[in-house]
């Protein structure tokens, strides 16, 4: 039997090259990589630490051991989270994100059977964002972006943001929605809950942002993938739809009802449950779920197409969800798209 091609949406990376620019270009950020071992060192950047960084972050040769081990064929790349820079100043976070960007798709460009990509924006400068997803999509062969959860606390409807959603519905982008910089931050202190909680609950903010501001309604070109299983929003999509129907502030922008924008999202597998997903798959159908990693964090899951494999559902959904979802939407998203048909 000819199997499909294995796709992971969720795969983050910060190239050795990407890094030694990003130190030319940028040298406010006051980017290091230090206390380097054989698995992992400590990144800084822009007063932000994370310990520990993985050394599969930016070692090419680790990266592709672990997708053969793990039966991955394919990585769509998208920037590290602590590179989204969006409270820099925007001609900064503007030339950040074409560094990233062009990293990206050299890598793309060098290893097309392994790998596609995604681009980064300045989304604190909504028309240079705009801007730099035309290049990225149209120039570089980026097949949409990696958009952090709010930008500097600002929910995804904000009118101002109005230019990259009609951008990225002319080029038909896929959008993965990640958390960063999660709400409820001072209670969520202990326990390492800013992930454990903080992650999914932004993630849960940002869609039903994205679905009550109307945004998935107005733009149906789009496709809105969810990180982490979507957060909470598919345990609590009948509460959107409920409190629609009976008060009257989820309609102010959201015309038809949440329903429809949510048979629209996509959901990424990382749940680290075998129940829990097969609950997301029954709850949103196959065709909307698709594998990710979260590579190559420590709160990622490796395991998942072994995972989905072993899930009782038909071998058609299976390959749904491993790969074959993925490739239609990406293909939509594709340089020549407008040539196909």
């Amino acid at each position: 039997m000819n199997r499909h091609k294995t796709i992971d949406i969720h795969a983050h990376i910060l190239p050795e090259e990407a890094m030694r620019q990003l130190q030319k270009a940028a040298p406010s950020l006051a980017l290091q990589l230090k206390s380097i071992d054989e698995r992992s060192g400590v990144l800084e950047i822009a007063g932000v630490t994370q310990k520990p960084f993985p050394r599969e972050a930016w070692d090419l040769e680790m990266r592709l051991q672990d997708m053969d081990k793990s039966n991955v064929d394919i990585q769509l790349l998208s920037n590290t989270p602590q590179t989204f820079l969006y409270d820099q100043e925007a001609s900064l976070g503007a030339a950040c994100a074409e560094i990233q960007n062009d990293q990206i798709a050299s890598l793309v460009r060098k290893h097309p059977d392994r790998f596609m990509g995604l681009a980064t924006l300045p989304m604190q400068a909504p028309e240079r964002a705009a801007q730099e997803l035309r290049r990225a999509m149209d120039s570089l062969g980026l097949l949409g972006f990696h958009l952090a959860s709010n930008i500097q606390g600002r929910n995804l409807d904000d009118p101002d943001l109005a230019p990259v959603w009609e951008a990225a519905q002319t080029l038909g982008a896929f959008v993965l929605v990640h958390p960063f910089k999660v709400a409820a931050g001072e209670r969520l202190k202990s326990y390492y809950l800013k992930n454990l909680i903080g992650n999914p609950l932004d993630t849960t903010i940002a869609a039903a942002s994205l679905i009550f501001g109307g945004v998935i309604e107005r733009y149906p070109a789009i496709s809105f993938c969810f990180a982490h299983g979507g957060g909470f929003v598919p345990y609590q999509a009948g509460r959107f739809i409920h409190g629609w129907n009976v008060r009257p502030e989820p309609k102010q922008f959201l015309g038809h009802g949440p329903a429809e924008s949510l048979g629209r999202m996509y959901y990424d597998t990382i749940l680290h449950s075998d129940a829990t997903l097969k609950f997301l798959i029954d709850s949103v159908g196959a065709s909307h779920v698709l594998l990710g990693s979260d590579y190559p964090f420590d709160m990622g899951y490796y395991d998942g197409v072994r995972q989905v494999r072993s899930l009782s559902i038909p071998e058609s959904d299976q390959g749904l969800i491993l790969g074959d979802t993925a490739k239609a939407l990406l293909e939509k998203a594709s340089p020549g798209r407008d040539k196909e048909k």
